[in-house]
């Protein structure tokens, strides 16, 4: 009964926070971050997996559907845009009732004998985001009224499941639910990505970025907090793919990520920069680095190091020689090689390096069936086309999905194509040129599944090593949320619309 009522308490901080937090500018973007990053990534860290387990790769196409189809109904009915996000509004929450149901039934269980209490402690917490996202979602558009009423009836719903019998709260169980709850999962993902309130007119210069960092490290924290309570809690289960799989990627890549920024500050020293206008040397930097040779031959092994070198080596002089350049070019290069490597590096590839191992985390889930190598290589081709991956980033995939089990092929391919198969930079070929550049990609991979090219660590550090890395790492990405905000992340995330041309670009470098 004592969780049952802390539950409820920490669903009522929810507007005592959003009333104080509102006061400024500053803070309602804190209260942005703190909302997007906590929530957010209880969707994508804890839930998705979750999701996965139960409902298989059918799931994501619910999650899917649920994060795109509102933002494709926008777009095709434009008269209609406000509708519809008021009615991805209403999906998001009546998902989140639905959830406090279980959130009732799970607390009865952690009173069992054998359960552990960690599992109601993680949910007392986890509803004080939920609290602060309802009335941040809420209150802006329809009012104080229905806020508190969503409110209460989350309460209402929370003690419902928690004196609920057992045969009905089975009838609501996440196997019973699973793609309901998968498209409701992605429903909330597009309200939180795209709230208008969420992004204040009154910061168009993002002067409130600082802030908006600040709240976004505070949500990280409580996230991170969650997810071990959840993890103590189901300490008797083994997941394959959960948060102990997540931190055992960062540890294994940390050292190697902290290689690859020191290699780029040292190479600008001796003149491997972005600004050049050599289009040898800018597709050298665009496809390996070469920092990113560093942290495949670390992680993966000198044998797979050279033939992902040969194929970028290849693929570069076919772009070279057809004088085509590099789409989405470096701005704003600092001047000092320390700043560009372990500052102007960083924030380019965190959010990408971020995103690949959740996406490792979802596309590797043993519940995912994707065993087949061209299954494999489809998949990746499908992520690839629509985003603009960095060199680091493509390594970093590509070692979580070597260690997902997936084929040389495909580990392989995400080596040598994250970079440069992407639309963007396809629209610029020919289609003879495109036929070409597929072919080397296709020559690349057939040598490599010739010649039973293994994958394993040429380096095996310690473990104190290891973690003394992921907090040098971690302060460098917590530096990079400071100066770019969580949604300025995201932003890089998305395509650029606008393509800079090489010749303008070498004067925007220099600002």
């Amino acid at each position: 009964m004592l969780y049952l009522v802390a539950s409820c308490l920490a669903l009522l901080l929810g507007p005592l926070f959003y009333r104080y937090f509102t006061s400024g500018s500053g803070l309602h973007k804190g209260l942005d971050g703190f909302i997007f990053v906590s929530l957010g990534g209880l969707v994508l860290i804890h839930i998705l997996p979750e999701l996965l387990e139960h409902g298989g790769l059918l799931a994501l196409v619910f999650v899917f559907l649920g994060v795109w189809g509102p933002t494709a109904s926008e777009k095709l009915f434009h008269r209609w845009s406000t509708m519809t996000h008021n009615l991805t509004l209403i999906l998001g929450i009546g998902g989140l009732l639905l959830h406090t149901i279980t959130d009732g039934s799970a607390m009865v269980l952690s009173q069992q004998e054998g359960a552990s209490p960690l599992l109601a402690l993680g949910v007392v917490l986890h509803r004080l985001p939920v609290g602060l996202a309802i009335w941040w979602l809420l209150k802006p558009q329809v009012g104080t009224r229905w806020a508190s009423a969503v409110l209460a009836a989350m309460m209402a719903l929370t003690a419902f499941g928690y004196f609920a019998s057992g045969p009905l709260i089975q009838h609501l169980s996440l196997n019973n639910t699973v793609y309901l709850q998968a498209f409701v999962t992605g429903s909330i993902l597009h309200v939180v990505m795209h709230q208008p309130h969420g992004q204040s007119g009154h910061d168009t210069k993002g002067k409130y970025e600082y802030q908006a960092g600040i709240g976004s490290l505070l949500g990280v924290g409580l996230l991170i907090l969650l997810l071990s309570l959840d993890s103590g809690a189901h300490s008797g289960h083994h997941h394959d793919h959960s948060t102990e799989q997540l931190i055992e990627w960062l540890t294994s890549i940390a050292p190697g990520l902290l290689l690859a920024y020191a290699a780029a500050s040292l190479r600008f020293v001796f003149g491997i920069r972005p600004n050049t206008h050599k289009l040898n040397s800018l597709w050298l930097q665009r496809l390996a680095g070469p920092e990113a040779l560093l942290v495949t031959l670390f992680l993966l092994g000198p044998k797979m190091m050279l033939l992902q070198g040969a194929g970028l080596l290849v693929i570069g002089a076919m772009l070279s020689y057809w004088k085509i350049t590099p789409v989405q070019p470096h701005q704003h290069i600092p001047h000092q090689s320390i700043q560009f490597g372990f500052v102007h590096l960083v924030d380019r590839s965190a959010p990408w390096i971020i995103f690949c191992l959740i996406l490792a985390n979802l596309v590797g889930h043993p519940s995912v069936p994707l065993n087949h190598p061209l299954l494999q290589l489809a998949v990746l081709a499908i992520v690839f086309l629509p985003s603009r991956f960095c060199n680091l980033a493509g390594a970093v995939l590509a070692v979580a999905l070597a260690n997902s089990g997936w084929s040389n092929t495909a580990v392989l391919f995400a080596l040598i194509a994250a970079p440069i198969a992407n639309k963007a930079q396809l629209m610029d070929l020919t289609w003879a040129q495109r036929s070409l550049l597929v072919a080397a990609m296709a020559a690349t991979l057939f040598i490599g599944s010739s010649l039973e090219i293994s994958w394993q660590p040429w380096l095996v550090l310690p473990e104190s090593v290891n973690y003394m890395a992921l907090g040098m790492l971690a302060l460098l990405f917590a530096g990079s949320l400071l100066r770019v905000g969580p949604r300025g992340v995201m932003k890089r995330l998305m395509l650029d619309k606008v393509k800079i041309s090489h010749h303008h670009d070498g004067h925007d470098h220099h600002h």
